[in-house]
């Protein structure tokens, strides 16, 4: 049985399953893990964290994507 969780992407409320991890929301998502900032509870989350933070019901992120042009 899966159990799904209610998370808020940039204050969107969205569903996943509770065993993704941050990287598999974001791969999910198909944002490049190289150009994006994550925020969690008022702190930037180091990269290397991203496979090893899973979120609980309710919570939120923001994310800010870096984007290059000329």
């Amino acid at each position: 049985m899966q159990n799904y969780l209610t998370i808020f992407i940039n204050g969107d409320p969205f569903n996943c399953d509770s065993s993704m991890s941050l990287t598999d929301i974001l791969l999910y998502l198909n944002i490049d893990l190289d150009n994006v900032v994550v925020e969690y509870k008022d702190q930037i989350i180091d990269k290397k964290r991203f496979n090893t933070l899973f979120l609980k019901s309710n919570d939120s992120i923001e994310l800010i994507t870096i984007v290059g042009g000329g």
